[in-house]
Parts: C-alpha cells; structure tokens; sequence
C-alpha cells in the first residue's frame, strides 16, 4: 500500500468533487456536430460526421451504426508520441470500443437508417480521464449534431434517449475519490471507469484492483460513488449545454 504521505493531495476540491469541468460546442465548422470539452487539465476536442452509407456489418439490414475513433496527439502528454493512427495501438482500440458502446446507447438509431454516425474524439491535452472525458465531450458533440438535424428540419423528433457520461473513481489510499488526475491514478490501489445515465442507470463498468484484492464492499462502494458522480456531472454538463444553447 502507498504511504499516505506520498498519496497526492488535492488543491480545491474534495475527494467526491470532480475537476471543474467547461463545454463549447460548434467549434469545427466544418463538422455538423462537435464541442470542445475541458475536463481539469484534460482536454478532448469531439467531432461528428453523418455518412449516407452504412457500415460494412450493417448492409441490407436497414438500421443505422454509430462508430467512434480516439486518438492522442503526439504532445498531448509528458512525452511527444508517434502518431496513433501508424500504429496497432491496443490501448486505443480498446477505449474506441468503449466510446462506440456507451454513446450508441445514447441514440436512437431509426432515426439513421442506412446511416453511419462517426464520432471522432482527439486528446489535446491528458491528464488522466481521457476516456471518461472523451465519453462526456462525445455527448456533447452528439448534442449539438442532433440540435443542428432539429433546428434545419432534418429531423422531427430528438434522438438522444439518455444523457449518457462517465467519470473515474478510485481507491487512493484509504480514501475514495471521484474523477482521478493522473498523479492520482498512478498510485491508486483500485479505480474504475463507470460510464452510466444521467438517471443512473449503468451502461459499462471497467477497471479493478491494481495493488492486490479488495473486499466486496469496497467494490461496491466504488461503484455507487461512480454512479452518484456521473450524475452530478451530467448535470453540470447540461447546465453548460443550456447555456450555449441560449435556453
């Protein structure tokens, strides 16, 4: 177990506090959907596209597809990176699949038959979360996409069925804490990575123990505080969205 004097300390938040968290969306002009999100230090730029083919597993099934890609630019962290997309990086197919199938869960895919929703998620700047925050800003991208298709008549009915987020929550010492930088999640004894509704239901748990076991009722608590966090987010981040919406 880590020495608590060597655990990191948290300058102003609490341990059930996540980092400050800031959205704008429209930022790509180019992009029929996209935003910008602020997570910390963390920075994720999220892009959408609307392609009027369907994805190779879906043809002749008639229903839509939504995809998602995640990349780190080459000094988004410490160290320059050689390019994500030279490389068979496990790591980011692993998180891709992640964001493909918590944000599908967010749609409602008739909508988009014969259709493929891609939601591109580059890291500018990492400071533990990227995933979480990428999940987050691809809602948000998704948001401002569907209010476009809402807004030019493309569309008649919102498509969004859950606010689908997600936050990190992990065992630091003794202590639970929600939303781990990347010092944090250096040392942490276990975390997770729990993607969920703004309603709290659960979509997708990942992560475990990283020092040895932990009992069941630590396990569990993690969960239950991931779940309450995720909402307190969701509505953070509606509140940001409103606010750029002009309601």
């Amino acid at each position: 177990m880590t020495a608590p004097s060597k655990l990191p300390v948290r300058e102003g938040r609490s341990a059930l506090d996540p980092r400050p968290l800031s959205v704008k969306r429209g930022v790509n002009p180019h992009a029929p959907g996209s935003a910008h999100l602020i997570m910390g230090h963390t920075e994720i730029l999220a892009t959408v596209t609307l392609e009027d083919k369907p994805a190779p597993h879906m043809r002749g099934k008639k229903e839509g597809w939504l995809t998602a890609e995640y990349a780190m630019l080459p000094r988004a962290t410490n160290d320059r990176q050689a390019r994500e997309r030279n490389l068979q990086n496990g790591r980011r197919h692993e998180i891709q699949r992640l964001l493909g199938r918590a944000l599908r869960a967010s749609v409602d895919l008739k909508h988009f038959r014969n259709q493929t929703i891609y939601v591109d998620c580059d890291v500018l700047v990492a400071d533990g979360g990227t995933r979480v925050a990428s999940i987050l800003a691809g809602h948000a991208a998704l948001h401002d996409f569907c209010d476009r298709l809402i807004h030019s008549g493309r569309l008649s009915e919102w498509p969004l069925t859950h606010k689908v987020g997600a936050i990190s929550v992990g065992l630091v010492g003794e202590e639970i804490r929600v939303d781990l930088d990347y010092a944090e999640d250096k040392v942490a004894r276990a975390d997770l990575n729990v993607v969920a509704t703004d309603t709290g239901l659960i979509i997708e748990v990942q992560g475990g123990a990283e020092e040895g076991p932990i009992a069941q009722e630590d396990y569990v608590q993690l969960l239950t505080t991931g779940v309450q966090a995720v909402r307190g987010v969701m509505a953070q981040l509606g509140r940001e969205l409103a606010v750029i919406q002009g309601v």
